[in-house]
């Protein structure tokens, strides 16, 4: 373990570096107060312009930004115009789109809220996972139309949560999360991960599968993968020809991950169901088939943080603040060399 980078002092300056709007919902009166309790925190208004006179004049004096959606990239003539910038605590997950190849060659340091903000697209997750087990979309809407209770005797043995099939594409930290909360439940989990190995596969007490197996022998597959130039697409229409009738497929993570023509295809046939939080693009087409088709669920992009989850995030920006500040380091830092494999 490395030892960890000591802060500028006991009160470092901080400003806040995202759009006004990111600012009154992630970060509330209390957080603010507990940022300012830190650091001398910069009043608004926030950052969301870093070329104007005013942020100039305050990115000349600051030591950290605490940055979220709307942040500017901080690119070569920004970090110039901020020299003692040292650190960057990001209140959301992805840091590609403001943090620039400039700072991790100046060494500035980088945590991110990913692991707060994982944690409600993993519930998300485990609660699609076990109402598509028990076919609730589909007996929903069947219980509207016919307004009457079916024999549930005669419920087929394809319906319910008991001893299914899940497979999680990719052990992203929201993957493992879902692995996690998988454990109480009577199923059996599969992974692809091309950096899992069985041994790590055993740790999380899952069987280490690859992508045609896991298509093939799952009841549901739930995408965790990031979207990178080699997972574009990585969903392919192989893979979805290769599921199960009447198998589901998850994803909370990013639209083109998934061969969505290959998916709809499958789902207007009526071979699989589909839960989509991401599609591709985002919104889809006012006349895109999907939206008809009944065994599939389109919700707007909404697994991840939102309403008083946000305060997750906040929660974890002010921890972050606070170690750095005191010399401990952070605890969810973000290496450059780890990019490839983040979202």
């Amino acid at each position: 373990m490395t030892e960890a980078t000591p802060g500028p002092g006991p009160r470092p300056c901080a400003a806040l570096a995202m759009s006004a709007d990111t600012a009154a919902a992630v970060l509330d009166t209390e957080s603010l107060a507990a940022l300012g309790a830190i650091c001398d925190l910069v009043p608004p208004p926030v950052l969301d312009d870093l070329t104007t006179p005013r942020a100039r004049a305050v990115l000349a004096r600051v030591d950290l930004l605490v940055t979220g959606w709307g942040c500017p990239p901080l690119d070569e003539e920004v970090l110039a115009a901020a020299p003692r910038l040292r650190a960057v605590v990001h209140t959301a997950g992805s840091v590609r789109g403001h943090v620039t190849d400039a700072c991790w060659e100046r060494g500035i340091e980088v945590s991110s809220a990913a692991a707060a903000n994982a944690l409600p697209v993993a519930e998300y997750t485990l609660a699609m996972i076990l109402l598509s087990g028990k076919e609730v979309l589909e007996r929903a809407h069947a219980y509207r139309a016919d307004r009457a209770r079916a024999d549930w005797l005669r419920t087929p043995r394809t319906v319910g949560n008991y001893r299914r099939t899940v497979g999680i594409l990719s052990a992203s930290l929201i993957g493992r999360r879902v692995i996690e909360l998988l454990r109480p439940h009577d199923l059996d989990v599969l992974l692809y991960d091309p950096y899992v190995t069985d041994a790590d596969a055993g740790e999380l007490g899952v069987e280490r599968v690859e992508p045609a197996e896991l298509f093939a022998r799952c009841d549901t597959v739930s995408v965790h993968t990031p979207l990178l130039p080699t997972t574009r697409g990585l969903v392919s229409r192989e893979l979805i020809a290769a599921m199960r009738p009447g198998a589901v497929l998850i994803n909370t993570a990013r639209g083109a991950v998934v061969d969505q023509e290959a998916l709809t295809e499958a789902a207007l046939a009526g071979r699989i169901r589909a839960v989509l939080d991401v599609t591709e693009p985002e919104v889809l087409p006012p006349d895109h088939p999907l939206w008809e088709c009944e065994n599939v669920l389109i919700t707007p992009h909404l697994a991840g943080s939102q309403g008083n989850e946000w305060r997750r995030l906040a929660d974890l920006a002010v921890a972050e603040t606070a170690r750095w500040a005191s010399g401990a380091g952070f605890l969810h830092p973000v290496r450059r060399e780890r990019l490839a494999f983040l979202a």
